[in-house]
Formats: structure tokens, C-alpha cells, sequence
């Protein structure tokens, strides 16, 4: 169900050490708001994640009796109200690419909420494209992003990127490429390979 229907949305995740937990407090948070499931699925390293769009004041209240309705199992906890709405086009799989960039910037966090933070600041702060992000099994427990756009503004970017990751003590990695080559832009988001669908 997409909740979206105008207006800013919020962002919230929470993650869990407990797939039985997680999937408690998913039925709990949809009980309570009409919200738009991103994900909620297993994370390594042995993670549950939920992940959900919606209205900022229903989403807050669901977001808050979702995370009590198991607290013990609770670990990381993320709420972005008035997230740029470009991040969560992009977790609904609406990536904005270019053909031919003049550069890109890959930020990597080394954990989901962090990394969605910093693509929601990145984004406020920089004059840039999100081609994409990834948040999927295969990473370890890290998440990315790219960006694109004229150069200084993707560096604006992975500095603010850069900045929230930091802060949060989740910093992996951020890389700039000038003038890309169409056969490393094929590349670029792809799906982990071998995966069921």
C-alpha cells in the first residue's frame, strides 16, 4: 500500500535482533497508520529490519507503539520527518540516473539508519541526483548511495554525507568519480547477484 497521497512524508526504521520480534512490531505499526512498507526483511549480520513511508504525525504515533511493543528486541531506531522525498522514491526502487554524469559520489555507511540519514542530508545540503541506494542482504549490514551532478556539487555532497556518518560513528567509505565510463555506470546499482526472486 503506498500512504503517499501529497504533502512531506516521514521516514522510519526500526531494526531488531529478532525476526518473530520484527514481524510483532510491523503488524503492530501498520495496525496503527496507514504507512507505505519499504522493507521488512533480515539484514545481516542476523537483523530484522522494518522500514516504512508515511504521514508525519500517524507514522510518528505507529513508529512509537511499534518499537514498544517490543522493547527488548529493539536495536537501532530512526525517525526522518520531512525526509526529502527523493530518498524515499528511491527505497520504493525510483532510481534517477543519468546517461552521462560529469561525476559521481558512492557514500557507504556501515549501518542502514546512518546511511539513510546522510543520503537525506546529502541531498538537502548538495545540488545532486540520487541515482540510487541500496539497502539489501549481501553488505554485511552496511547501506550505500550515489549521487551525481556537476563535480563540486557531488563533493558538497559526500561531505555532508560523510559529516552525519561520522557523527554517528558509522563511517565506511566515500568515493568520487569524475567523467564515468558507460561500462562502469552498467555496473552501477545492480542487484547482489544469485539472488531468488
Amino acid at each position: 500500500m503506498d500512504a503517499h497521497v501529497g504533502g512531506p512524508e516521514a521516514l522510519a526504521l526500526i531494526e531488531l535482533d529478532s525476526v518473530a520480534s520484527g514481524l510483532r512490531a510491523l503488524d503492530a505499526l501498520v495496525k496503527k497508520a496507514p504507512v507505505s512498507v519499504l522493507e521488512a526483511n533480515l539484514v545481516e549480520p542476523g537483523k530484522f529490519l522494518v522500514l516504512v513511508a508515511g504521514p508525519i504525525g500517524e507514522l510518528s504515533e505507529a513508529f512509537e507503539a511499534a518499537a514498544a511493543e517490543v522493547p527488548t528486541a529493539v536495536g537501532a531506531k530512526m525517525f526522518l520527518a520531512r525526509v526529502e522525498q527523493r530518498v524515499v522514491d528511491a527505497l520504493r526502487g525510483r532510481d534517477d540516473r543519468e546517461e552521462r554524469p560529469e561525476a559521481i559520489g558512492l557514500v557507504e555507511g556501515l549501518a542502514v539508519a546512518p546511511t539513510i540519514e546522510a543520503c537525506d542530508r546529502s541531498l538537502k545540503d548538495a545540488r545532486v541526483r540520487l541515482a540510487g541506494i541500496r539497502v539489501t542482504g549481501g553488505l554485511a549490514g552496511r547501506a550505500y548511495y550515489v549521487v551525481s551532478g556537476h563535480q563540486h556539487d557531488v563533493e558538497a555532497a559526500l561531505d555532508a554525507g560523510r559529516t552525519v556518518l561520522e557523527a554517528h560513528d558509522s563511517f565506511h567509505r566515500v568515493e568520487r568519480i569524475a567523467n564515468p565510463h558507460a561500462e562502469m555506470l552498467a555496473f552501477l546499482l545492480r542487484p547482489i547477484p544469485f539472488q531468488a526472486r
